[in-house]
């Protein structure tokens, strides 16, 4: 028999048909099924921060709920770009995850040549957290709120010092966007972390630093550091009594650092929608809340759709802040 192009079409038309008709179950059986093996969790950050624990906590409930381990892998380096470059590069079939924290909306502007893009090369899974920052001043210092800070740094320039903990941290961003809200002439001076910025905070060899609310907390409960503001638009349910830096004037500001549950681009819809569906039960279990308030950590939850809205949100601010400040990217 001659098969000319169009008997050709329609011998396989039906054929195509009928192998994507015997596929179909497979994937949807494959997806239904998930998790059939373990899960990997990449924090791209050493162990004992905020989004570690995070990792930790939930991962724990979904190795109970779902009957796989969870397993967090923490790979911290090159201001988190090594851990969520892995992640992007995973394959998306749902068995590599991830969770991020600020830097992920920060780095962008940054650095250059990244390999992933924010937005581009994740599947948003879940908005899991906001940790506020405070505004921790030497309490020495003759300034009780954030006005006044602002005062004494205008009438002292050259003791306006304000540590950081480094390039692109939740923290120098904090700070930016403090110069450019308030026109405080400040100095910035980087360290290799809240650890090693604490100790000259607390011996007045910087004036400011404007901390996650988990790192600092107990040096404000200790004494050791005055909490003059949170960071954040609403107070933070750890400092209740410390108001926010717009109660105080600053108008519009607003920085944290934040993030969720990510995934690599191209996992499939379904996956997503499980884990999403799970990780926002166990954010609601009383247990992980009350371990993950102690530490500072705002929990959050809602719809992958709502976590992509942030990020754009936040990529938006962020850009802004590194614009206006003349920061160039490495």
């Amino acid at each position: 028999m001659r098969f000319t192009p169009g008997r050709l079409a329609t011998l396989i038309g039906p054929m195509a048909g009928c192998a994507a008709m015997m596929m179909a179950p497979a994937v949807a059986c494959a997806q239904g099924n998930y998790p059939a093996r373990p899960v990997t969790i990449i924090v791209p950050a050493p162990a004992g921060g905020g989004i570690d624990l995070i990792a930790r906590v939930v991962g724990e409930k979904l190795s109970v709920k779902l009957g796989q381990p969870f397993i967090v892998e923490n790979r911290p380096g090159a201001s988190n770009n090594l851990g969520t470059a892995l992640l992007a590069n995973a394959k998306p079939d749902g068995y590599t995850i991830g969770i991020v924290g600020g830097s992920h909306n920060i780095n962008k502007f940054l650095f250059k040549n990244l390999g992933w893009d924010p937005e581009k090369s994740f599947e948003p899974i879940v908005y899991t957290h906001e940790i506020p920052l405070v505004f921790a001043a030497y309490p020495k210092l003759p300034a009780k709120t954030v006005p006044e800070l602002v005062s004494w740094m205008k009438a002292n320039p050259a003791e306006a010092k304000v540590a950081t903990s480094g390039r692109g941290s939740a923290q120098e961003m904090a700070a930016e966007m403090f110069r450019m809200v308030s026109g405080a002439p400040v100095l910035l001076v980087p360290y290799k972390g809240s650890s090693a910025a604490h100790p000259d905070l607390i011996a007045g060899r910087t004036a400011l630093y404007i901390d996650t609310i988990s790192a600092i907390q107990e040096q404000v409960k200790s004494g050791n550091v005055r909490a003059l503001a949170v960071s954040t638009r609403k107070r933070s349910k750890a400092l209740p009594n410390v108001p926010t830096a717009e109660e105080q004037g600053l108008k519009g500001y607003d920085a944290s650092t934040n993030g969720g549950f990510l995934a690599p681009a191209g996992t499939p819809r379904a996956i997503v929608a499980k884990l999403n569906t799970e990780i926002n039960a166990a954010l609601k279990l009383p247990e992980v809340r009350t371990k993950l308030e102690a530490a500072g950590i705002e929990v959050q939850g809602g719809t992958p759709q709502e976590y992509a809205a942030l990020i754009r949100s936040d990529l938006a601010k962020w850009g802004k802040v590194v614009k206006e400040a003349g920061i160039q990217p490495e």
